[in-house]
């Protein structure tokens, strides 16, 4: 009897356990809504003036952009070395992850905690070429003056930001495994399918927008099409359309979109 009743208890807290989490984060994510509308405004004054992406949205993206920022904000510790800090740093590179993820329903990237922001080009490890950024087990890496060139569009097709915010996306899902999103990993070997063919023959040399460093291997190639998908999506949609095709499934969004109702509506 007493068997049974251990039993009963242990598969209740089984059945009841999702609900009450899910209850739990409602009430959590109800929270800290409020808490965003009382900074939305200045949300809004630092996004604005720096994301095009941004102020193509509805107004109701919109604030869905901007709250998915707080929040992403909010879980992050910024670490800053060799630069000077400012309020709006981490709001802008936050965007910048939501901007990625935002057609996603996972979108905080939760195995890293922290990100170290940095002035400049850096040396890591052994590699004697510097690095404007990158991702590993501690935590995800950013050179701020490249960064702003990025968000600012200063060099063609680069985005050093969505560079490392994509390798931080595969990291959570196929590494970590820490933020698995089933429709990510089921997408994500489709786009290969699609990716795999073009990237081998970038190894034997060909040519494409996507340029040489897409070809050092498979994980910056990911990384690079991430860039190109935001940064120049009319032109890879002509040149790569498959390509593009597969990555706008794989996050659930089209840059082309946006711009083309942005443009419907003005």
């Amino acid at each position: 009897m007493e068997i049974l009743l251990i039993l009963s208890i242990v598969i209740g807290i089984i059945i009841l356990h999702q609900p009450f989490t899910e209850w739990i984060n409602k009430v959590r994510v109800k929270a800290q809504y409020q808490k965003f509308l009382s900074q939305e405004t200045w949300y809004h004054s630092v996004v604005a003036p720096h994301f095009r992406y941004y102020n193509r949205l509805s107004l109701a993206d919109q604030r869905k952009f901007l709250f998915r920022t707080f929040l992403f904000h909010k879980a992050k510790r910024f670490h800053y070395i060799e630069v000077t800090q400012s309020a709006e740093m981490p709001i802008l590179i936050s965007a910048v992850a939501v901007q990625l993820t935002f057609g996603l329903d996972k979108f905080m990237l939760n195995y890293f905690r922290d990100i170290f922001v940095l002035k400049d080009d850096y040396h890591y490890g052994f590699y004697s070429r510097p690095f404007q950024g990158h991702v590993d087990h501690s935590g995800i890496y950013l050179s701020w003056d490249n960064f702003v060139k990025g968000i600012h569009g200063l060099t063609a097709n680069c985005n050093v930001g969505l560079h490392e915010m994509g390798h931080a996306l595969t990291y959570v899902n196929f590494i970590t495994q820490t933020e698995e999103d089933k429709h990510f990993k089921k997408e994500f070997k489709n786009f290969s399918k699609v990716a795999r063919p073009i990237f081998e023959d970038m190894q034997q040399g060909g040519k494409n927008i996507l340029g040489d460093y897409a070809g050092t291997n498979y994980h910056e190639f990911w990384a690079v099409s991430v860039e190109l998908f935001f940064e120049n999506p009319i032109r890879m949609r002509h040149e790569l359309p498959t390509l593009y095709n597969a990555l706008s499934r794989l996050l659930k969004q089209d840059p082309i979109v946006v711009v083309n109702n942005h443009k419907l509506a003005a």
